[in-house]
Protein backbone atom coordinates (compact mmCIF):
# COMPACT_ATOMS: atom_id res chain seq x y z
CA UNK A 1 0.00 0.00 0.00
CA UNK A 2 1.53 3.48 -1.09
CA UNK A 3 2.32 6.06 1.48
CA UNK A 4 0.49 9.20 2.02
CA UNK A 5 3.46 10.59 3.25
CA UNK A 6 5.93 12.09 1.23
CA UNK A 7 10.04 13.04 2.58
CA UNK A 8 11.08 16.35 1.61
CA UNK A 9 13.88 17.54 3.40
CA UNK A 10 13.79 16.39 7.02
CA UNK A 11 9.74 16.64 6.88
CA UNK A 12 7.17 13.90 6.38
CA UNK A 13 4.76 15.69 4.51
CA UNK A 14 1.04 14.65 4.32
CA UNK A 15 0.08 14.62 0.13
CA UNK A 16 -3.12 16.11 0.89
CA UNK A 17 -1.45 18.57 2.62
CA UNK A 18 0.51 20.07 -0.82
CA UNK A 19 -1.37 23.14 -2.51
CA UNK A 20 1.14 23.68 -5.34
CA UNK A 21 4.59 22.75 -6.31
CA UNK A 22 6.90 25.10 -7.84
CA UNK A 23 8.49 24.68 -12.21
CA UNK A 24 11.10 26.46 -11.30
CA UNK A 25 13.53 26.85 -9.09
CA UNK A 26 13.58 29.93 -6.49
CA UNK A 27 15.72 32.68 -6.97
CA UNK A 28 15.49 36.13 -5.23
CA UNK A 29 19.28 37.17 -5.30
CA UNK A 30 19.55 37.74 -1.36
CA UNK A 31 22.72 37.38 0.04
CA UNK A 32 21.29 35.48 2.94
CA UNK A 33 18.68 33.63 1.35
CA UNK A 34 18.60 30.16 2.01
CA UNK A 35 16.56 28.74 -0.70
CA UNK A 36 17.99 29.43 -3.67
CA UNK A 37 18.25 27.27 -6.36
CA UNK A 38 15.39 24.68 -4.33
CA UNK A 39 11.49 24.21 -5.41
CA UNK A 40 8.87 26.10 -3.23
CA UNK A 41 6.08 23.58 -2.03
CA UNK A 42 3.22 25.37 -1.02
CA UNK A 43 1.27 23.68 1.77
CA UNK A 44 -2.42 24.56 3.30
CA UNK A 45 -2.08 27.18 5.77
CA UNK A 46 0.75 29.24 3.68
CA UNK A 47 3.33 27.45 4.56
CA UNK A 48 6.38 26.50 2.62
CA UNK A 49 9.03 23.38 2.39
CA UNK A 50 11.96 23.62 0.31
CA UNK A 51 12.31 20.38 -1.11
CA UNK A 52 15.84 20.00 -3.72
CA UNK A 53 14.91 18.60 -7.90
CA UNK A 54 14.97 14.97 -6.34
CA UNK A 55 12.68 15.38 -3.64
CA UNK A 56 10.29 17.75 -5.85
CA UNK A 57 10.34 14.60 -8.87
CA UNK A 58 9.19 12.25 -6.27
CA UNK A 59 6.34 14.04 -4.49
CA UNK A 60 5.20 14.77 -8.00
CA UNK A 61 5.24 11.21 -8.38
CA UNK A 62 3.84 10.10 -5.41
CA UNK A 63 0.71 13.17 -5.98
CA UNK A 64 0.24 11.63 -9.34
CA UNK A 65 0.03 8.04 -8.08
CA UNK A 66 -1.93 9.34 -5.09
CA UNK A 67 -4.80 10.87 -6.94
CA UNK A 68 -5.20 7.88 -9.66
CA UNK A 69 -2.92 9.52 -12.61
CA UNK A 70 -4.90 11.20 -15.19
CA UNK A 71 -2.61 10.56 -17.99
CA UNK A 72 -2.51 14.10 -19.28
CA UNK A 73 -0.07 15.63 -21.37
CA UNK A 74 1.23 18.51 -19.66
CA UNK A 75 1.27 20.31 -23.27
CA UNK A 76 -2.74 20.24 -22.75
CA UNK A 77 -2.18 22.67 -20.06
CA UNK A 78 -0.50 25.33 -21.37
Amino acid sequence: MPSILCLIDDKHVPLYRVMWVSAVPHFCGAEDCLCEGLYEVRLEQDESVWAKREERDRLLEAIEHWQGGLDVDEEDWE
